[in-house]
């Protein structure tokens, strides 16, 4: 039991940090170091050789992934082009359709390959008008926020650019359309229901429409793109990403990545990141001159786009050095070892281990790659020796690293909370309902399909 507080109290102290508006850049190496003390480790040691390590090799794997999203998100956001999808959702769903209005507008934005920080900025304005004109509660925005932007369009649809959804495929040899069938069952769980739970939280009400909802941001309707000019980088990053992973990259020669000097790696390892950043790339510069006339000033743009990357990118890489101090416990260790024991496919062991990680770090994505590094050689092992189809390890892994993440001290959730200057008492009651409870029901789902029918 004493061994445990170990891994409980610098945990909940996290949380408890968190919740209370500390930074996690703070917050977590000084939790980590605490664990440390605890367990009675050297605390230089751990900081130098565990903590550090572990946050700068997250930075230097994924830098032009969080790099490159976030430029394209602003570009996406100071060219119009966010705010015009989101009008035409509204326009076509109507403005007494404020909950699902929100929702897609988010997913259309997210599965684009927009970052979720992004999102939750250029929504907000428009998700007051909306709420505001349909007699909506407030609180409830930073949920429809989440539901569409931290969920299925981040864990379960294939082909999504989301960071999320990139970390496995140099683990499992996999692309970013892994297993489609399971994650669009699951993306279907987590979208549905979460659209059946705000709808009756929100209750029955009078709408109100005459307040004109279309009015949020800076942008009226004539200097707005059209919606094909809003269509077109979207589709560029799926549609460049499901070309250059599936059909240009494997056709290359390749063989010159075996070399210790390049890394010593087969090209499935790499092929499925190499094809989102060249997507991204891609839908950048389209994006540039579709809009270079609409931009006040690009090259600010850029800049802006730039530094949006670096706090979720420092955000999340901390949470990946406490992860990997945590994971170092013995206690850790035993709990981690637990999972290992539990009957049936190894889908639900890795599932079992890598959701643990997610609510440790709060971050889906530290808590992947902190469990990807520690177990995915194994995992795979198992599972090609077992006749498990590595695509269903990604999309698993994916999924269970979507649910416990979004714990208070989740770095994204207490952006999104202080967007709408709402506290956890007031909005995260329904935040935990959209992104915990709902996709830990679709995990299940999706494990249990998993198991029965393999990857699909």
């Amino acid at each position: 039991m004493l061994s445990l507080l170990t891994l409980l109290l610098p945990l909940g102290l996290l949380i408890w940090s968190v919740y209370r508006g500390w930074p996690v850049l703070l917050a977590a190496p000084v939790m980590a170091l605490l664990a440390a003390l605890l367990a009675t480790d050297p605390l230089l040691a751990t900081l130098t050789q565990r903590f550090m390590p572990s946050t700068g090799g997250f930075v230097v794997a994924f830098l032009p992934l969080f790099l490159l999203g976030a430029v394209f998100g602003k570009l996406m956001e100071a060219s119009g082009a966010a705010m015009a999808l989101a009008h035409a959702i509204v326009a076509k769903l109507g403005p007494n359709q404020a909950l699902p209005a929100v929702v897609l507008s988010c997913a259309a934005l997210t599965y684009g390959g927009i970052s979720l920080f992004v999102v939750a900025f250029a929504i907000y304005p428009l998700a007051v008008a909306l709420f505001r004109a349909s007699g909506l509660p407030h609180r409830l925005i930073p949920a429809a926020i989440a539901l569409g932007a931290f969920t299925f369009t981040m864990s379960a649809l294939p082909g999504s650019p989301a960071i999320q959804n990139a970390i496995p495929m140099p683990y499992f040899g996999t692309t970013a359309f892994a297993a489609p069938g399971l994650g669009v069952i699951a993306g279907f769980i987590m979208g549905a229901g979460g659209l059946l739970y705000l709808s009756y939280a929100a209750g029955k009400v009078t709408p109100n429409t005459a307040q004109s909802v279309l009015d949020a941001g800076k942008f009226n309707d004539a200097e707005l793109p059209s919606l094909w000019l809003t269509l077109l980088p979207i589709l560029t990053v799926f549609a460049m990403n499901w070309l250059l992973a599936e059909k240009a990259f494997p056709r290359l020669d390749l063989g010159y990545l075996a070399d210790p000097s390049w890394g010593g790696v087969v090209p499935s390892r790499v092929i499925g990141v190499w094809a989102l950043i060249g997507a991204l790339m891609l839908a950048i510069l389209l994006l540039l001159a579709l809009s270079w006339r609409r931009l006040a000033n690009p090259r600010q743009t850029l800049s802006d786009g730039s530094q949006d990357a670096l706090l979720p990118l420092f955000n999340t890489a901390m949470l990946v050095g406490f992860g990997a101090v945590v994971a170092a416990l013995p206690a850790f260790t035993a709990v981690n070892a637990l999972t290992d024991e539990i009957p049936g496919s190894p889908l639900i062991g890795l599932a079992a281990s890598a959701s643990l990680l997610a609510g440790i770090t709060g971050s889906a994505s530290g808590g992947m790659s902190i469990a990807l590094d520690a177990l995915g050689a194994r995992y795979l092992e198992i599972a090609l020796a077992e006749g498990i189809d590595p695509e269903a390890l990604h999309r698993v892994v994916a999924l269970a690293t979507g649910g416990l993440d979004a714990l208070p001290h989740n770095g994204a959730v207490v952006t999104l909370l202080g967007i709408a200057g709402l506290t956890h008492k007031e909005a995260y009651g329904p935040i935990f309902v959209v992104s915990v409870a709902i996709p830990v029901v679709a995990l299940a789902v999706t494990l249990a399909l998993a198991s029965w029918l393999g990857a699909f």
